[in-house]
């Protein structure tokens, strides 16, 4: 069988394109996005995946949001598969044209959703009207290509309740894979580890200004952003205003990443509401700690006092969590190894296949 996913752009490398190059390694499929960043692929270890450009998109929101739904409505690859899996905000569009098919949906977009009145706050008056112009036109149509999805999978109990309220669908819940054979541990270093996009929705702010009043403890920040998506200013300004134990690493390769994970004391995750959340399984799988705001995906990763820390959303609880944590990182070990292979790719990719294998079957008798 044939199969080719569809995701909206690889630009910088999160969650979601980590899920769709393990996803398109495992099944042996092509990928088929819009804006590509091969040195991102590359790094994270999956030049060897076939991609297919559909072309780039603007810099500028939502131009770029909207450049990319046209470039999937538009195409039509459905005489050289076999079966098709969408990933990401937009990449659904292609749906109608592209049968049976499964989406994985990281989450019902957010900025038409929950985080609406949140996206909104950020902007001026004057964005602010275009910004309301551009959901009131564009989520009417983004639903109309969503209703041509067949089952919809997706990564978290969290998200699974966002579908339910926004797409009134049920959402079948596969956790997201991690390849956990791949991470190990060397030490408990003498720095904490962050490592997410550098978006607003991070809140990286909040594990910074800990640090700030922890001088005697170090973090370190992995993850970039493209240019010309939402957060350029706030990362620029992340970026600009560190306290000399904070530093950010940006993009890295895969083996820097991994040496990374096995050599810090701990993890730190603060982003809101998220939807599920690889990195924490990652840490776990290199035998560390980890601190997680007591939000979304994170609630079902993480074992609150057995695999680290759940907290509230602030600064002063970061920091009490690190106090606690840093004179015992090794009393958590075992249950993170633990821990860590409940979430393995071995266990998601075969119950992908199963959900692909119905699917198929049933459209055929259909058809």
């Amino acid at each position: 069988m044939r199969i080719a996913i569809f995701h909206d752009y690889f630009g910088a490398i999160g969650g979601g394109e980590k899920l769709v190059l393990m996803l398109a390694k495992y099944l042996n499929a092509d990928v088929i996005t819009t804006d590509l960043n091969m040195e991102s692929v590359k790094k994270m270890g999956y030049s060897d995946v076939r991609i297919i450009s559909l072309g780039k998109t603007p810099k500028i929101p939502p131009l770029k949001q909207i450049s990319a739904s046209v470039h999937f409505a538009a195409c039509n690859f459905s005489e050289e598969y076999d079966f098709f899996i969408f990933s990401g905000n937009w990449a659904h569009f292609a749906a109608k044209k592209h049968k049976p098919n499964l989406y994985y949906c990281h989450t019902p977009t957010r900025a038409f959703y929950d985080l609406y009145d949140t996206f909104l706050q950020r902007q001026s008056l004057l964005v602010s009207i275009f910004f309301r112009i551009w959901v009131r036109l564009h989520r009417p149509v983004s639903e109309y290509y969503l209703s041509h999805t067949g089952k919809i999978v997706t990564n978290s109990k969290n998200t699974s309740k966002r579908i339910k309220k926004y797409f009134r669908r049920d959402a079948e819940v596969i956790y997201p894979p991690v390849e956990t054979s791949k991470f190990t541990y060397k030490e408990y270093g003498e720095f904490w580890l962050s490592v997410n996009r550098l978006y607003p929705e991070k809140r990286v702010e909040i594990q910074i200004d800990a640090f700030k009043k922890m001088p005697e403890e170090r973090l370190v920040i992995v993850g970039g952003y493209s240019k010309g998506d939402h957060a350029k200013s706030y990362a620029e300004n992340i970026v600009n205003n560190l306290p000399q134990n904070v530093k950010v690493l940006g993009e890295i390769s895969e083996a820097e990443l991994l040496d990374t994970y096995s050599r810090c004391k701990g993890f730190i995750c603060t982003a809101m509401d998220e939807d599920f959340g690889m990195t924490p399984v990652e840490a776990m799988a290199s035998g560390k700690p980890v601190i997680a705001v007591n939000e979304g995906g994170f609630k079902e990763s993480v074992v609150d006092g057995r695999t680290g820390v759940l907290v509230d959303a602030d600064c002063q609880s970061i920091i009490e969590a690190v106090k606690s944590i840093s004179c015992r990182s090794e009393t958590y070990r075992d249950a993170c190894f633990d821990r860590a292979k409940d979430f393995d790719i071995s266990i998601f990719t075969e119950k992908i296949k199963n959900v692909i294998y119905d699917d198929s079957q049933t459209f055929k008798r259909v058809i």
